[in-house]
């Protein structure tokens, strides 16, 4: 969490010296913080383990080696999903307009991830600091350019569609069919369809599969076989997982797999 304010000598507040703040933290079972928001930008980096951070606007899925970017004033709840390091750096608002508004998953370059190591060693940076005004012109430079990653799900904000996304969540793996799932909820599937394009942005059938996706990285970081967790989340054929996977998070799960094990 940010670091308590102080004052200085001359009463002047420390945060209104600083611009990226930053902080570590870890931890050896699963677990949950309540929900709570930042006056400053959070990118949240996880260096081992999986982290799911949920808002209401959606869940952003965080495996090791990816960041999660939080804009300020975002009420949200970082789940641990297991074992988990964590290193955080907090970004005054102001300090650069072209970041991002929104929250997404980011590839942490091997520049970006020594960039948050050295600037955790030093703890805060000050722009009126010439070593610190360095620093902080690479890291902005990294956020501009950073590749964004689509490890998030969008949840539908109508009622009726919103049931059929909690029912699809409390089984990941039944292969129910939409007309199956809107006979419990009183809603026509063509409805359930349009709200789910005009509010997740995505069909029924890509977001089920999106979901289905994020949860299997779950569970491979919870340590589960690959075949495990293509049978939980609903795929007959473990090839079809395999491609799947791939095409959603850009590796394969046995590669995943071997380096979530690796970092345990």
């Amino acid at each position: 969490m940010p670091k308590k304010r102080q004052q200085t000598s001359a009463s002047v507040d420390i945060e209104d010296l600083l611009d990226i703040r930053s902080h570590a933290f870890g931890s050896a079972t699963a677990g949950k913080t309540p929900k709570h928001s930042h006056d400053w930008h959070q990118l949240v980096y996880a260096t081992r383990g999986v982290l799911t951070v949920n808002t209401t606007a959606g869940s952003w899925v965080v495996p090791s080696r990816r960041a999660v970017w939080v804009p300020a004033l975002i009420e949200h709840e970082v789940e641990m999903l297991g074992p988990c390091s964590v290193r955080t750096l907090y970004i005054r608002t102001g300090l650069s307009s072209a970041l991002p508004i929104d929250c997404c998953v980011v590839n942490v370059s091997p520049l970006l991830r020594e960039l948050i190591l050295r600037t955790l060693e030093i703890g805060m940076l000050n722009r009126e600091v010439p070593a610190h005004k360095h620093l902080i012109d690479i890291i902005l430079d990294q956020f501009h350019t950073l590749p964004t990653v689509a490890l998030n799900l969008p949840m539908p904000t109508d009622a009726r569609a919103l049931r059929v996304a909690e029912i699809v969540r409390q089984n990941p793996g039944d292969a129910k069919s939409l007309d199956h799932l809107v006979r419990k909820i009183g809603a026509s599937k063509r409805t359930i369809e349009r709200l789910f394009q005009s509010e997740t942005e995505m069909t029924f059938g890509k977001w089920r599969q999106q979901f289905r996706m994020l949860h299997a990285l779950r569970l491979l970081a919870a340590g589960e076989s690959v075949t495990m967790a293509a049978l939980e989340v609903g795929y007959d054929s473990t090839s079809a997982f395999i491609s799947a996977f791939k095409s959603a998070v850009g590796t394969t799960p046995g590669r995943y797999y071997a380096e979530t094990q690796a970092l345990r």
